[in-house]
C-alpha cells in the first residue's frame, strides 16, 4: 500500500536501487501525463519504477518501462501497463537534461513517484552518473561502518 512521506506527499513508488547504481548529481520534480485509469491505479498504491528510466526523444522527455498495473474496475477501457509516459518539465530544464545526457553520458533516473499536497501525480527524477563496481563496494563499506558505529554508540550510551 502507499506510504506517507514526511513532507505531506503520498508516496506511491520508490526506486531505491537507483541510489545504489548511480551517483545522484541533481534532482528535480517533473509532472507526468497519465490516463484516468493510471491515476486510479496509482491512488490504490500500485506501481513499479525500479527498471524504468527517462529518455529525451523528439524534443520531449519520456518515462520508459515504468509499470502501472491495469485498474480492474475499468474493464476494457484500461491502459497498457508499460506504455511510455510523457514527463512534463520546463523547456530550460529539458535543454539542460538533454545536454547532460548527450554530451556527458549522464542518465536520467526516476527516484520517487508520488502525489503532492494538491493531489497531482509527480515524479522525482535525478541526473545521475553510473557507478563502477568498486564505487558500489565503497558505498557498501561506508554504510556498514555507519551502522556499526550507531550500534556501538547506542550500546555504550
Amino acid at each position: 500500500m502507499a506510504k506517507k512521506d514526511t513532507d505531506n506527499r503520498k508516496l506511491v513508488a520508490e526506486n531505491r536501487r537507483a541510489r545504489y547504481d548511480y551517483a545522484i548529481e541533481e534532482t528535480l520534480e517533473a509532472g507526468i501525463q497519465l490516463l484516468g485509469t493510471e491515476v486510479k491505479a496509482l491512488r490504490a498504491g500500485r506501481a513499479n519504477i525500479a527498471e524504468s528510466y527517462a529518455s529525451p526523444e523528439r524534443g520531449e522527455l519520456w518515462l520508459i518501462n515504468a509499470h502501472i498495473p491495469e485498474y480492474a474496475p475499468a474493464a476494457r477501457f484500461n491502459h497498457e501497463p508499460r506504455r511510455p509516459r510523457k514527463l512534463l518539465v520546463k523547456a530550460r530544464e529539458l535543454k539542460k537534461l538533454v545536454g547532460a545526457v548527450e554530451r556527458e553520458g549522464r542518465t536520467i533516473a526516476p527516484l520517487k513517484l508520488y502525489f503532492n499536497e494538491r493531489g497531482v501525480a509527480k515524479l522525482e527524477i535525478a541526473l545521475a552518473k553510473g557507478k563502477k563496481a568498486h564505487d558500489k563496494r565503497d558505498a557498501q563499506k561506508d554504510r556498514d561502518w555507519k551502522r556499526q558505529q550507531s550500534r556501538l554508540l547506542r550500546d555504550r550510551g
